[in-house]
């Protein structure tokens, strides 16, 4: 129970001040990075969009999807060293698919690889979900010319087999026993692992419990003087990791795994997560009596993906190796990574980074943090340097040396970017795959190229150039987000394989085909594809002898489009030929919409008129590109809708609008019983050959030289259509007024003598009320009517005035038999 006369508590210690310090810099450096980032991200994010968009299954770039029924979730790919087969690691089953030469997807083999009823039965029994319980392929390596290595979760029981290459079928281990999956692949289908092979080990990076809290990194199927290994069980050598990849570098003889887990030396911040580098080396067998069997060579240092002044892309989500060219140095050896950040200020974004292997080798070559064992902090302390962690042959060190290896094995300094600088940002797109070729261009030039997948399933082919990343499409794939997927090239085949629930999609790496003009792609910078000057089209690099015409770095078409004018046939200019015109036939007061559609999404889409310009009050400019108006007497004339990209500028559409007469209303003032209804049709194929009138009711003057249905008083006449076409329309007219003028008439005529039969009717009526003769009736009436009789006629009038107004008086009493004689008129 707390006192208002408490004690007063006594001032933090000086460890504790100066931790609180750290934390509000920290906190600070956060608030005015996250200010400063917000105000140059518009700069940085200038140029993420994809020029061109294709929805799925688009005729402009069409891949194949190969599905097999009963088989799904076939997200583990791996390609054969020729690139002819593709291993697809799925669930329940393992299959073998040859790569054509167009790039298609055909059925070699299928293994079947389930588990039992009662390996279903335990695996439901410990809490499972049901559809986590069948064998989902996680490992899928070759070992050697004979036979390849797979593991799988079987049913939260992970277990491995060879398989004979030549058969493509299961073999059975020498002890005839299953073998055991435990540290080589996941219990959980979800947890992600890393395996690769190299001389015929297999080492890997995963789970080792069933609940995921084990991890390890490991080799096995070792022989002879090496021996199996893994992770000292000590704390802190993994801080629950998420692995992401691993890679073998021959001239280093290392395999480095990336991965992200928790940045326990950033103990002021609670949950950060880092994204982690680890090398180890294939020759390590371990200590004589210190780390015995276990790794000596473990190093690990942080990939840091920030760009000044922002806050760091901190979770690795994937990363691709991209080999040197021939003859350069493996340390040119190149690796691309997706970056997702913790932090809510980059949600949804995705950033990529590029580091090289000679900065990370020079981060492992420096000074290294320590580990206290008994509170598990970080310190940075200058100390005598016993041994260099990392370097390879530290098994024959002495106790002292693996003592010391084993207490500082994190890297002082981070791994930063190559040229200290993002490489790509997407502002609205979470990136989960990636990898990475280089292309030669049309000069000589060499390109890299990456494919990224989105989560929801788009395929992202960005060119690295000098000014950053241009996106030149992007590809729907997969039809709904998927978590599970994966993504791998085949140069030699020239396609990129998405692995996912659905299926394996194999997707050209381009389609040339899809750009129609010079025009067209030269700003399209794909360095796959050039425009072939002799034949006309848009084509394959490698399909083109010579004259290609590409421009990548700049996209500059009026500087290259016209390069080779003279080797053109018949003489015509390499330019982008304009649109045929389309006829518009409109209504005055009519609302126009015309479409003005653009492949690129980098271009700037305007409006131009024939004669007159386009107003802001009158002209209405959709977002993506249309354009709507009244049509009046006004705005009937030529329309040309132009696209501006990357200072080049041509037409996409032309339209010439022109006023249509309505073809009812010609139908209703005909007087021909027989007309047929097809003389006044119109089906828009044709210019204004015809004319239609409109009823009489709506013109006042029958020789009003042309008819309208226009609904402003006043029309000037001087308001014409910009390409002259109001005198073209007089003289096709002309020859329709005589027709029009007997119609005319004859309506005019018929309505006069309708007018002289009712008031002759009217009249006649009238008259007979008049002169009709009242007998008197034999019996019976009233006074008023003898009075009548007699030749009152105000007595008679006042009679007539009683009756009711609705019932009109025939001078017939109620006695009469109501028979008048024939009085003419």
């Amino acid at each position: 129970m707390r006192s208002d006369s408490a004690p007063v508590q006594p001032c933090p210690s000086p460890p504790s001040v100066r931790m609180a310090a750290v934390r509000l810099q920290f906190l600070t450096a956060s608030l005015m990075i996250a200010f400063v980032g917000s105000s140059n991200s518009g700069h940085a994010l200038a140029h993420t969009i994809p020029r061109v968009t294709f929805p799925l299954e688009s005729p402009g770039r069409p891949f194949t999807l190969f599905t097999l029924p009963d088989v799904y979730n076939t997200t583990t790919l791996l390609l054969s060293d020729d690139e002819e087969t593709l291993f697809v690691g799925a669930r329940d089953a393992i299959l073998s698919l040859k790569i054509s030469e167009a790039g298609s997807l055909q059925l070699n083999k299928k293994i079947d690889w389930s588990p039992t009823e009662n390996d279903l039965i335990d695996c439901t029994m410990k809490g499972t979900d049901e559809t986590d319980c069948p064998n989902f392929v996680r490992v899928l390596q070759v070992l050697n010319s004979t036979h390849m290595f797979t593991c799988g979760t079987f049913a939260f029981s992970p277990r491995c087999s060879y398989i004979r290459s030549e058969q493509f079928s299961l073999a059975v281990s020498p002890s005839g026993k299953p073998e055991e999956g435990r540290g080589r692949c996941p219990y959980n289908p979800y947890h992600k692992n890393t395996a690769i092979t190299v001389g015929g080990e297999l080492y890997t990076a995963t789970v080792a419990d069933y609940r995921g809290n084990r991890p390890v990194i490991s080799r096995h199927l070792s022989e002879g003087v090496h021996v199996d290994m893994k992770l000292d069980d000590t704390p802190g050598w993994l801080e629950d990791p998420t692995f992401i990849s691993s890679t073998y570098i021959p001239s280093e003889e290392k395999v480095y795994f990336f991965f992200s887990e928790m940045g326990r030396e950033y103990d002021f911040i609670d949950k950060f997560t880092v994204s982690r580098v680890a090398q180890v080396c294939t020759s390590d067998v371990g200590g004589q009596r210190t780390l015995q069997r276990r790794w000596t060579t473990f190093t690990k240092a942080q990939l840091l993906c920030q760009a000044q002044g922002e806050l760091p892309y901190n979770i690795l989500q994937d990363i691709t190796t991209l080999r040197p060219t021939e003859g350069a140095s493996e340390d040119d050896t190149l690796f691309y990574g997706i970056f997702s950040s913790q932090w809510s200020l980059n949600s949804g974004r995705s950033a990529v980074c590029v580091f090289s292997l000679r900065d990370i080798k020079a981060v492992f070559a420096g000074n290294y943090k320590a580990l206290d064992r008994n509170t598990l902090k970080w310190s940075s302390r200058m100390q005598e340097k016993i041994a260099n962690p990392g370097e390879c042959g530290l098994h024959n060190a002495s106790d002292s040396a693996l003592r010391f290896v084993k207490e500082n094995f994190l890297a002082d300094k981070n791994v930063s970017p190559a040229n200290e600088r993002l490489t790509l940002v997407s502002p609205d797109q979470s990136y989960s795959n990636i990898a990475a070729q280089r292309v030669k261009g049309a000069h000589g030039r060499e390109y890299t190229v990456l494919y990224l997948l989105t989560e929801s399933g788009d395929l992202h082919k960005a060119v690295m150039l000098e000014g950053g990343a241009h996106i030149v499409e992007a590809i729907q794939v997969l039809k709904q987000p998927q978590q599970v997927k994966n993504l791998l090239l085949s140069v030699s085949k020239g396609v990129v394989l998405v692995g996912s629930s659905d299926g394996v999609a194999s997707v050209p790496v381009s389609n040339c085909s899809h750009y129609w003009s010079c025009a067209e792609c030269v700003l399209a910078r794909d360095p796959f594809c050039a425009w072939d000057s002799t034949q006309r089209v848009c084509a394959p690099v490698s399909a083109i002898k010579d004259q290609a015409v590409q421009d990548v770095d700049e996209g500059n078409v009026s500087k290259v489009c016209n390069t080779f004018t003279t080797i053109v046939p018949r003489g015509r200019k390499v330019v982008t030929s304009a649109p045929t015109s389309q006829l518009v036939l409109v209504f005055l007061q009519e609302v126009v919409r015309l479409r003005c559609l653009s492949s690129s999404q980098l271009a700037e889409l305007h409006w131009k008129r024939v004669g007159a310009e386009i107003l802001p009050s009158i002209y209405l400019q959709e977002d993506r590109g249309d354009l709507s108006f009244l049509a009046t007497p006004t705005t009937l004339g030529t329309y040309m809708c132009q696209a501006t990209e990357n200072g080049f500028t041509q037409t996409l559409a032309v339209y010439e609008v022109r006023e249509k007469v309505d073809s009812t209303l010609q139908s209703s003032s005909s007087t021909s019983p027989t007309h047929s209804p097809e003389t006044g049709r119109d089906d828009g194929a044709t210019t204004l050959s015809k004319i239609e009138t409109i009823p009489v009711t709506q013109e006042k003057k029958p020789a009003t030289p042309k008819p309208t249905v226009s609904t402003e008083t006043d029309p000037s006449p001087t308001h014409a259509p910009a390409d002259g076409s109001t005198d073209r329309q007089k003289l096709e007219t002309g020859a329709c007024y005589l027709k029009e003028l007997v119609a005319v008439s004859v309506l005019l005529v018929m309505c006069v003598c309708a007018l002289l039969l009712v008031t002759a009717y009217v009249w006649r009526k009238s008259y007979r009320s008049r002169t009709a003769p009242h007998l008197p009736s034999t019996e019976g009436g009233t006074d008023q009517e003898r009075e009548a009789l007699r030749g009152s006629s105000s007595q008679l009038d006042k009679y007539n005035e009683q009756k009711s107004p609705n019932t009109p008086s025939n001078g017939v009493s109620n006695g009469s038999n109501g028979h008048l004689p024939n009085i003419p008129i």
